[in-house]
């Protein structure tokens, strides 16, 4: 599919809602759940992430998306990319052997566990989540895969928070995202 990719990062940017004091006082939620809603806004959002890891076709083995909204686009990137999908999720999630890590989100914290056999080492993988505020949990992600012996070739977002300073929580690593707040 072409498109013009300013024109779907404006239809995708009008479909995002912005809710105050949500899930706790001072956080500014951008929900997009209404963009998911909006078959154009959704196809467009699929469209960009594609096109903002174009260069690595070819070069990745698996997308590790987070629980819960990274279950959103991951599996479809999967599916477009014909690469594995792994889920990364809360505790108790998963019924066979895991590891875990530990992460501070802008308003709590918590765990991630993904499937100690869930990547082969040395496997390239793509990190898809909608939203990097703090980075914490992409950083807890990237710490799952890294001592599985697999390497994170990119992390992909929907929207960056810029003012939290995700992307410096992610050191080295390749961060794109679809759209900046």
């Amino acid at each position: 599919m072409s498109i013009d990719h300013e024109q779907a990062r404006e239809l995708l940017r009008s479909k995002i809602r912005s809710i105050p004091d949500f899930p706790s006082p001072g956080i500014l939620f951008r929900d997009i759940t209404p963009a998911l809603a909006d078959a154009e806004a959704f196809t467009a959002a699929v469209e960009l992430h594609l096109h903002h890891i174009a260069d690595l076709d070819g070069q990745l083995d698996a997308i590790v998306g987070m629980e819960a909204r990274g279950f959103l686009f991951g599996p479809i990137l999967a599916h477009r990319l014909n690469l594995a999908f792994v889920p990364a999720r809360k505790p108790g999630k998963l019924p066979a052997e895991t590891i875990a890590e530990d992460y501070a989100l802008e308003y709590a914290k918590n765990t991630l566990q993904i499937h100690a056999d869930a990547l082969r080492p040395g496997a390239r993988v793509l990190i898809v989540d909608d939203l990097l505020a703090t980075g914490g949990t992409a950083a807890a992600t990237t710490r799952l895969i890294e001592r599985l012996g697999a390497t994170v070739a990119a992390q992909l977002f929907m929207i960056e928070l810029v003012a939290l300073g995700g992307r410096a929580a992610q050191g080295d690593h390749r961060v794109e995202a679809v759209l900046q707040f």
